[in-house]
């Protein structure tokens, strides 16, 4: 669903999810927009319309911007860069693998040649 349904639902999960992070209360944040509690429970469930300047207001009071606030997704970006950490890591340990195999091949390589240049008669 990607209507602007679902966009009011999401700024306002960013809203909460800010206000949490800030260890704001509903009344606290509320009283800091300068809005009621329930005004400010709307907002953040998507059940209400919040116009532009409203949007504003609340970015400036938690120190973002707009595109922040709509886009903001804390947990999903902790996640990433936990999980792009644990990637780094692995590719890491695999490149040594792969350069560890690639030794090995090259010194059976030479190994095998000398056998093979060993069991060759020597032309007169």
């Amino acid at each position: 669903m990607n209507d602007g349904r679902h966009s009011l639902v999401t700024v306002g999960q960013n809203i909460r999810t800010l206000r949490i992070r800030y260890g704001w209360s509903l009344r606290d944040a509320a009283r800091r927009l300068d809005i009621s509690t329930s005004a400010l429970s709307k907002i953040e469930t998507g059940v209400t319309d919040v116009n532009l300047s409203r949007l504003e207001q609340i970015a400036a009071v938690f120190g973002v911007n707009l595109i922040q606030l709509w886009e903001l997704d804390f947990e999903d970006a902790a996640v990433r860069e936990t999980n792009l950490n644990a990637a780094r890591k692995k590719v890491s340990e695999l490149e040594l693998e792969v350069t560890t195999f690639q030794r090995k091949v090259i010194l059976l390589y030479e190994k095998l040649r000398q056998q093979t240049s060993n069991l060759q008669p020597a032309h007169s």
